[in-house]
């Protein structure tokens, strides 16, 4: 059974770092589209990153980019995000995704992890 599932969240003052773990079992994350998508109170879930499928590039949303990095282990089976210079507005809900198409989408999903950037 396809499962993924997010570690790392907390809470954390504005300018600080978190690095979030997504580890997959059930299949082979380098087979699949593989990213981050997140959602804040009363909004709409937006992607934040995404390695593509085949090519393994990566993309990154503008509100996170030169701030947070993703990156995959293939040996663990896991995808990570490490988040730097975290602002207010990076407060939200974080799910790691899977898709079979190129690019991310929430085909599979995990549960989620809270991330909240507050003093």
């Amino acid at each position: 059974q396809l499962q993924l599932v997010e570690s790392g969240g907390g809470l954390v003052q504005p300018g600080g770092s978190l690095r979030l773990s997504c580890a997959a079992s059930g299949f082979r994350l380098d087979y699949y589209a593989i990213g981050w998508f997140r959602q804040a109170p009363g909004k709409e879930r937006e992607g934040v990153s995404c390695i593509s499928r085949g090519d393994g590039s990566t993309s990154y949303a503008d509100s996170v980019k030169g701030r947070f990095t993703i990156s995959i282990d293939n040996a663990k089976n896991t995808v990570y995000l490490q988040m730097n210079s975290l602002k207010p507005e990076d407060t939200a809900v974080y799910y790691c995704v899977a898709a079979l198409g190129q690019l991310c989408a929430d085909d599979y999903s995990g549960q989620g992890t809270q991330v909240t950037v507050s003093s």
